[in-house]
């Protein structure tokens, strides 16, 4: 399923700063514009993994899991 996010860039001095603005937390840097977005993308899918890892382990019991859709 392919979800859609808003990636932030911002040039500070030789860095970029990167984040995402719907999910705190995801934030990054690379000396490059093109090196923060690909470091934003890993973070963006470690962070989506280990919320989901540790989602599953502290659910107990049944539950019922579905996927969301949003249009906004």
């Amino acid at each position: 399923m392919m979800q859609q996010f808003t990636a932030i860039y911002k040039k500070d001095g030789k860095w970029f700063s990167a984040w995402v603005e719907e999910i705190p937390g995801v934030n990054t840097q690379g000396r490059t514009l093109k090196e923060a977005k690909e470091n934003l993308k890993e973070a963006l899918s470690l962070v989506i993994e280990v919320n989901r890892a540790m989602s599953r382990k502290e659910t107990s019991g049944p539950v019922i899991r579905e996927l969301l859709k949003l249009s906004v």
